[in-house]
């Protein structure tokens, strides 16, 4: 095997006498040791030869084997998943020299097959030296070995082409795989993997027909003429499968852009799905679409906005596996990918491409809808087409955004119609009236969601923050336990305690609400709901985050909640008094709790101001 794809090729056409080119430099601590120590070892291989004084039989043979094996070098077999794209059948005329005529003769035959090959492919000078090199150091691998095997037998033959067989690999893989890494930054050890896991057989049918060459060459170097027939079925069988590989590529990939197609989205989904549902673990789906293609496209023409496709998918390939799955469509499968995760992905995307530029004043944008799978009342047939739902849900806010969708959004008949506010002031005024709808399925009696707003505001302006601010927070106040909309009413209004499942259910409300604002595109209200069960020694909810990791505004909420849900009445128990509500706060000021936002509320909201609220 050799480098056969580029590793270090040269820019420009203008000689550089005194500098290197980046690339080279960066392979330069892989190539030198390699050349040094393939320069020793030929210097010790030609000095051998000459002290042997081989007669003409033997040069002629060594010739043979020579011609052989750089024709079969300049034409590899094709192999997949391996980092050089193909293997070539030399090892068996090289190892065969080494088994024959012995290690010097084997490093020459190894070395210049490389160097006539390259130097007819008219290669870098960096790769003519560091293939052949690799090529000598493995020779003298092979050739290492066959001195150390007694030669006594047939059985010992096969003993001596194994070991020499394996040695040439030991040698020539790893140093390949190196070179190839280090070019394109890859990791080592997993390209290794790959090579070993495509080579192993092939390498071990040519080390048997380096066996058949040996025994055959022993008897007359033309009987091994027969070896041929096997070489050349080997590399037939090979090229065919190959083509059949590359047909079946051809049918799941989109000719434009190189991504999977629809068929193979769709494919690969089903596959992802399954998998989901069998580890346990998320799948992600994210749905992406150019934003005004069809404008761009009759303004530059169909050949420009094909180019804007092939580079979209150029971005797109860096995250999860990319699929091209209509005109201007494209998604992304990221298994493993819980809901956060994903959006950070989206948005990674959404940067990128950004910074692409189709043309003088034209920036290029694109919009994305998420969902995770699996999820509450989600079916895996109903993928593809929530995804295409937040993806709308995008469009209509304005585009280049990312919007996920909860499926508990689509039965709310309190969301209808947000989606299509195009303000965002607009929208978050529409967004507190959700509020209404929280107090009237809660346990609580009186405007709970009302009161921890108003709370929430007036600890926001005490603390200093600006009026913005300060209605961003009473907004998140109002809509703090939004989620719970999508939490069985029978576990709302149990008089009793809740059994350890009916607990977790009703701690995913801070998740399920902070999925249904997400979607409206009210941050940072969405991420201060998440967090509003959060406690500042990190003990609790969703995230166990803990200090000021928690965001402020989840503090003040937290503070608020926690007040006015002491002082109202419950299914399960009554209210308590102000002091005792006070002295709890105070109590929990430094674990549970915020101390300054405790310190603020206690000595900021006056008794007959929290009166007033309750009373309402």
């Amino acid at each position: 095997m050799s480098v056969t794809q580029s590793t270090a090729e040269t820019r420009g056409t203008r000689p550089r006498p005194v500098s290197v080119s980046r690339e080279t430099a960066r392979l330069l601590p892989i190539v030198a040791p390699v050349v040094f120590g393939a320069t020793v070892v030929v210097v010790l291989a030609l000095s051998a030869i000459a002290a042997l004084e081989p007669s003409l039989s033997t040069l002629l043979g060594l010739a043979a084997l020579l011609l052989a094996s750089t024709f079969v070098e300049a034409f590899p077999v094709p192999i997949e998943n391996v980092p050089v794209g193909g293997t070539s059948l030399a090892t068996v005329f090289i190892v065969g020299t080494a088994v024959v005529y012995g290690w010097a003769p084997a490093i020459l035959v190894g070395l210049l097959t490389q160097v006539m090959v390259e130097v007819t492919r008219r290669q870098p000078l960096i790769r003519v030296l560091y293939n052949s090199s690799v090529y000598a150091l493995a020779s003298a691998a092979a050739g290492g070995v066959t001195v150390a095997v007694p030669n006594d037998g047939f059985g010992w033959l096969a003993v001596e082409v194994a070991l020499a067989s394996t040695a040439f690999y030991a040698v020539n893989l790893p140093l390949v795989v190196a070179v190839v890494s280090r070019w394109a930054r890859d990791g080592f050890f997993s390209l290794l993997d790959r090579a070993v896991s495509s080579t192993f057989i092939p390498f071990a049918i040519m080390a048997s027909l380096t066996l058949m060459l040996a025994v055959l060459w022993d008897r007359s170097p033309f009987l091994s003429a027969a070896l041929l027939g096997p070489l050349a079925a080997i590399a037939l069988y090979q090229r065919s499968v190959h083509r059949e590989l590359a047909a079946m590529r051809l049918a799941l990939t989109d000719p434009l852009t190189g991504l999977g197609n629809h068929r193979h989205f769709h494919e690969r989904l089903e596959h992802d799905l399954a998998e989901a549902e069998q580890k346990g673990t998320p799948l992600s789906v994210c749905v992406l679409d150019v934003d005004n293609f069809k404008e761009l496209n009759d303004r530059l023409g169909h050949p420009r906005g094909d180019r804007v496709l092939a580079q979209i998918a150029g971005r797109l390939r860096q995250d999860g596996e990319a699929f091209r799955i209509g005109g201007d469509e494209f998604a992304l499968l990221l298994p493993g990918c819980e809901e956060q995760e994903a959006v950070a992905v989206a948005e990674g995307v959404l940067r990128r491409v950004g910074q692409l530029a189709a043309g003088p004043d034209t920036v290029i944008r694109v919009s994305a809808g998420i969902v995770t799978y699996p999820q509450l009342g989600l079916e895996r047939n109903e993928v593809v087409d929530v995804a295409d739902r937040a993806l709308y849900l995008a469009k209509e806010h304005g585009k280049s955004r990312v919007r996920v969708y909860h499926p508990d959004l689509a039965g709310l008949p309190e969301f209808a119609g947000l989606g299509a506010v195009p303000e965002r002031g607009a929208r978050l005024h529409a967004a507190a009236s959700l509020a209404r709808a929280v107090d009237e399925r809660d346990a609580y009696t009186g405007r709970h969601s009302y009161v921890v707003g108003e709370l929430s505001a007036r600890v926001a302006a005490l603390l200093g923050l600006d009026a913005g601010e300060v209605e961003l927070v009473r907004l998140a106040g109002s809509l703090h336990d939004l989620g719970k909309l999508a939490v069985p009413e029978e576990i709302l209004r149990k008089p009793g305690p809740l059994s350890e499942s009916e607990l977790l259910v009703l701690r995913r409300h801070p998740q399920i609400g902070f999925r249904m604002l997400r979607s409206l595109g009210v941050e940072p209200v969405s991420t201060w709901v998440l967090h509003h069960h959060e406690r500042w020694d990190g003990a609790g909810y969703p995230n166990g985050i803990g200090g000021e990791e928690i965001p402020l505004g989840s503090r003040i909420l937290f503070v608020a909640d926690a007040y006015d849900a002491m002082t109202s009445d419950r299914v399960y128990r009554p209210r308590i008094a102000h002091e005792l509500a006070i002295a709890e706060l105070e109590r929990c000021a430094g674990t549970q709790f915020d101390p300054e936002v405790v310190r603020v509320f206690v000595a900021g909201v006056q008794p007959a101001e929290l009166a007033a609220l309750k009373s309402g």
